[in-house]
């Protein structure tokens, strides 16, 4: 069993991977034999150090992701230093928190574009070079708010929901490349993204005592899940959105 799970020889990008949950699934992929490029606003990180130490390689790329050329720019740039690309995992995101009453259109069009279209268009660029290949894992990073609407956050349910069904749609049209694209929907985790949650003794109570494990997750929580993700296990599983929350959504 343990060879279906085997990364090596492989090269992964993960976005937003120098910290948190990208960070957390960008050094599993790296322990179980991928070399992994790290794109994100910052240089080199704590992150790059754990992935080398395992004797892979960390390939730090700082960039807009918003920008479709700088995109294409870090296609080119992968594939030209580490030869090809296996794996994408698209991690970064945004959130905003105002009243939906109150909420303007730059916090709007500032959360779809990083959240929604970069998935897109960077799913569609890592697609070319796979296609190449007839090989490929592209996994999204969905949300809870793919299913649910949230409070004061509808950009950023709206972002998610398109996640969820951009992966359906992409998988429909590139499995016959040999690409699998697949979503994993985290739960209530503990990072930046909710730390004024998580810091609201109010919200923090109701939100625990909805998850059955009775604890906030962690980055280590989507190792297994962007794994098996990542790897010949799930050659047959396509348009998946797979939940990690600790078991939220069977509340």
């Amino acid at each position: 069993m343990k060879n279906l799970f085997d990364l090596s020889g492989k090269v992964a990008i993960v976005t937003g991977g120098s910290t948190g949950l990208g960070g957390g699934m960008a050094v599993g992929l790296a322990e179980n034999g991928a070399d992994v490029v790290l794109v994100d606003r910052t240089g080199r990180s704590e992150t790059s150090e754990r992935i080398e130490s395992l004797g892979r390689k960390a390939l730090n790329i700082t960039a807009d992701l918003t920008s479709i050329k700088e995109i294409g720019m870090i296609v080119e740039r992968t594939v030209k230093e580490l030869g090809k690309i296996d794996i994408l995992v698209n991690n970064a995101g945004t959130i905003r928190r105002t009243p939906a009453i109150d909420f303007s259109e730059k916090d709007w069009d500032e959360v779809m574009a990083l959240n929604a279209k970069t998935v897109f268009f960077f799913s569609q660029a890592a697609a070319r070079d796979m296609m190449k290949r007839k090989y490929g894992k592209i996994i999204n990073i969905a949300s809870l708010l793919s299913f649910q609407g949230g409070i004061f956050v509808p950009s950023y349910a709206a972002s998610k929901g398109a996640v969820a069904q951009a992966t359906k749609a992409m998988s429909n049209e590139w499995a016959q490349h040999g690409i699998t694209v697949n979503a994993i929907a985290p739960g209530y985790m503990a990072t930046n993204n909710t730390k004024a949650l998580r810091d609201d003794p109010v919200r923090s109570k109701s939100i625990l005592e909805r998850i059955p494990a009775g604890r906030w997750g962690l980055p280590d929580d989507l190792k297994g899940a962007a794994i098996f993700l990542a790897s010949p296990a799930s050659d047959y599983v396509n348009g998946h959105v797979l939940v990690v929350d600790g078991g939220w959504m069977a509340r």
